[in-house]
């Protein structure tokens, strides 16, 4: 599960920065690198706790 989270959070980055690039994206572009940071977090928090 813990690798998931890191997919997911390279694949939001990597999302970001082409969005960010394209920049037709608007406020979304904001949302995936929350949603990338937050998922990088809990993967942390986890990691830490088990």
């Amino acid at each position: 599960m813990r690798s998931l989270l890191y997919i997911i959070a390279v694949i939001l980055i990597i999302g970001w920065l082409i969005g960010a690039f394209a920049y037709s994206a608007g406020g979304l572009i904001h949302i995936l690198l929350v949603l990338a940071i937050i998922s990088l977090l809990i993967g942390f928090i986890r990691r830490g706790t088990v």
